[in-house]
């Protein structure tokens, strides 16, 4: 069975993962027949945010302890996470993946990931082993891997496509349920909520998305 490395960022869609896509992503994990893997850095929040108002609050709260929350308690601190235990790594989108997994909120194009993140992504990208992202997570492979030129999606937002663009990566348009493939870089980007407009949208580019990440998994693991 693959295992699939699950980063989120937190729980809610203005400062964490984004509820829906962490969870169908689970779903579709499941569902296609592999095993989730979840982590998170251990540190505070970049905010908190009320989402019944929509506006930010003075306080503190844990990425790894708000992300427990989605995994049911079981997750693990990022800094145990390995390439060689791993089969994939999967990223969901929420504003968490651009505070907390990255400064790209703030920073856009300039912007700096998370040390450990870092770490992961390059090592899978190193072992040769497939990366997926959702929403709007792809910014993080094209901060990390632009000097690639790798294919991502966020959807078709012109002014996140720019800043994807700036850091080297090569931007695909793509629809709400459609999937951007670099099969050369092992990468598979969706865009989710950047397009979504009702939930089962983000059920079908989620599972869109596992199975081509499982395709290149897969065909990885028979070299």
């Amino acid at each position: 069975m693959a295992k699939i490395g699950v980063i989120l960022s937190g729980c809610g869609v203005k400062d964490g993962s984004e509820i829906h896509e962490a969870t169908l992503l689970l779903l579709a994990i499941d569902k296609l027949g592999a095993q989730a893997v979840c982590f998170a850095p251990d540190k505070d929040q970049a905010d908190v945010v009320d989402h019944a108002s929509g506006k930010a609050v003075r306080e503190k709260r844990n990425v790894l302890v708000e992300s427990a929350r989605l995994a049911r308690g079981e997750i693990r601190d990022l800094r145990e996470a390995r390439p060689e235990s791993l089969d994939a790594v999967i990223l969901p989108g929420g504003f968490g993946a651009a505070k907390n997994l990255s400064s790209f909120a703030e920073e856009g194009a300039e912007c700096q990931v998370d040390p450990e993140v870092a770490r992961l992504l390059r090592g899978m990208r190193q072992a040769g082993k497939p990366i997926g992202a959702a929403c709007i997570a792809p910014v993080i492979l094209a901060r990390l891997f632009g000097g690639e030129k790798p294919v991502v999606t966020i959807g078709s937002d012109p002014g996140t496509a720019k800043a994807v663009e700036a850091m080297g990566a090569v931007h695909e348009v793509a629809g709400a349920t459609g999937v951007a493939v670099d099969k050369g870089k092992k990468l598979a980007t969706t865009p989710c909520y950047m397009l979504a407009t009702r939930i089962g949208q983000v059920a079908e580019g989620m599972e869109a998305l596992v199975k081509a990440v499982l395709e290149m998994a897969a065909a990885t693991a028979k070299r």
